[in-house]
């Protein structure tokens, strides 16, 4: 009974330290010598250190810190403590070590900076823990102002990449913009994984497309009671959630069986429970 709560530690401290190095290796062995920087918090710290030449790990972790521990009232001290000590890693590994410069051609640079650093923050993230600030600088000002957190999001680097053109020069905002996105990219896809899909089925053969992907694709499926619109007639309706590979199987599949088969397919950002476990931090 002890030694799994042991164990999840041990692997959120593996996640962590994973995180630190790589985003460590993004910053220091692509941005920072070609003079980028990356959206959020640290895009903002980076932006202060090199405006007022002052040591980049001592801005991170001052800035960084206080909207932390602001937040341990929303996320738990546990997570907060955890958040302060990582940054704190973070900030002693850019303060005392250095990585070699990897490349000089700056959209190498750009985009493999941001997928390291992304990376790093994800796989913090994937620990319980953060790296970078901006999502709970984000969710106060929402609270504050009553604006969606991704909105707060956008505005703030729409705002630090203005001043960074102005500071750096257009043609280093422009490929900080491309780190930002790489970054963002790479944050989803260690936090989430791969793209999930939710499928709506409505068919007359529902049962045998049910009981088919339960069979054959291994996937649940949910069965919604429902009724056509035009004439009046009880219809189930079909739903599961899979991979992008699956959602091609469960749309031939239902297709084979029922040719006149009404499918519709969204994105499905998160999911938690059921066959699907995901980790992450759920920040309400």
């Amino acid at each position: 009974m002890m030694w799994s709560p042991l164990k999840k530690e041990l692997i959120d401290l593996s996640f962590i330290f994973l995180g630190i190095s790589l985003a460590f290796l993004g910053i220091n062995g692509f941005l920072l010598p070609n003079g980028f920087i990356d959206g959020g918090v640290t895009g903002l710290s980076m932006l202060v250190s090199k405006l007022w030449n002052v040591d980049l790990a001592t801005v991170i972790f001052l800035i960084n810190s206080p909207f932390v521990f602001i937040a341990s009232r929303r996320m738990g001290l546990v997570f907060s403590l955890k958040s302060a000590l990582t940054i704190a890693g973070f900030a002693t590994m850019l303060h005392f070590l250095h990585f070699p410069l990897v490349t000089e051609d700056k959209i190498l640079s750009a985009i493999f900076g941001g997928i390291a650093l992304g990376s790093g923050i994800g796989f913090a993230f994937r620990g319980a823990a953060v790296l970078d600030g901006t999502e709970v600088v984000a969710l106060l000002l929402s609270k504050r102002f009553g604006i969606r957190v991704g909105d707060v999001i956008l505005s703030f680097n729409v705002v630090l990449f203005s001043v960074a053109a102005v500071v750096l020069g257009l043609e280093s905002a422009l490929y900080s913009v491309l780190t930002y996105l790489s970054a963002s990219k790479a944050i989803d896809f260690v936090v989430y994984g791969f793209e999930l899909l939710g499928m709506n089925i409505v068919a007359e053969n529902s049962k045998k497309i049910r009981d088919a992907i339960n069979e054959n694709l291994g996937l649940s499926v949910t069965i919604f009671n429902g009724e056509r619109g035009f004439t009046k007639k009880k219809q189930d309706i079909l739903f599961c959630v899979c991979g992008a590979i699956d959602a091609n199987k469960v749309k031939e599949l239902a297709t084979r069986i029922d040719p006149n088969a009404f499918i519709t397919m969204h994105k499905i950002k998160e999911t938690y429970g059921g066959g699907l476990q995901r980790q992450y931090i759920s920040i309400k």
